[in-house]
């Protein structure tokens, strides 16, 4: 039996007025909360949002430990079809994992009209990385510490786990990001790029390399005052205001 749900931390979901509508997806250990006021934006200009919660995430560590890349893709997939539901146009937006998410998405529905991601995870880990992982797992560890809360507002702190569940965090690379990283020059839709220039979560070279290898148009926006989470940070308003514009754009065509 899974925990409570974090306060804050629920899946949202709001009806909009016009035939389009926006997923918004979370990061890894992190949870809807970190993207709230980004779907929000959304709503405000008349969007229908979803904003689901991922399967482990926003309530305990332990519920995280035994999903994988399958349980959340597997979400993400729901949400759009939910989403598609209520209207044609759909554009996905996702932060850090989230943007693999998104990316994964776009590459298998080539009818998405845009995507927006926002510090993604985008490249395989070093196999010396992944060597190490796999040996944690081996000797039986199951996590170590969080790396949530990467926000430079000091004033702002991400509800997120402590805790880092390794073979969740192994199956993020080895089941999502690392065959994923070879499908971005087939990919065509437009991508909103938002690249923090300090990340310390995910190195922004990872930016780097998808605006070069990606296949569509980009449109980058780098982001000089916040770090990973910047949907939380400094430069939270200029990610909401820009995300909307992109939205408003690649839905009009």
């Amino acid at each position: 039996m899974s925990s409570p749900v974090i306060v804050g931390a629920e899946s949202w979901s709001h009806v909009g007025t016009r035939d389009a509508g926006v997923l918004v997806i979370h990061g890894f250990t992190g949870n809807p909360s970190s993207m709230r006021e980004l779907a929000e934006s959304f709503a405000a200009a008349g969007y229908h949002v979803e904003l689901p919660r991922l399967a482990g995430h926003g309530t305990a560590v332990a519920d995280m430990i035994p999903t994988r890349w399958a349980d959340w893709s597997a979400d993400a997939e729901a949400a759009l079809s939910t989403l598609r539901s209520r209207c044609t146009a759909v554009v996905v937006a996702g932060l850090s994992m989230g943007g693999a998410l998104t990316l994964w998405l776009a590459s298998r529905h080539d009818d998405i009209a845009g995507i927006i991601c926002i510090n993604p995870a985008t490249q395989p880990l070093v196999d010396e990385m992944m060597q190490a992982i796999a040996g944690m797992v081996e000797g039986g560890v199951e996590s170590f510490p969080g790396i949530g809360s990467d926000i430079a507002d000091q004033n702002v702190v991400e509800s997120s786990y402590s805790e880092t569940p390794v073979r969740a965090l192994y199956s993020m690379f080895h089941d999502g990001v690392t065959p994923l990283s070879t499908r971005y020059p087939l990919i065509h839709m437009p991508l909103q790029l938002f690249s923090s220039v300090q990340d310390h979560v995910v190195d922004p070279k990872q930016g780097d390399f998808l605006a070069e290898t990606y296949g569509g148009p980009v449109e980058r926006v780098m982001l000089e005052r916040s770090f990973h989470v910047a949907t939380q940070d400094f430069d939270k308003h200029l990610i909401n205001d820009g995300a909307v514009r992109f939205a408003d754009r690649v839905t009009s065509r």
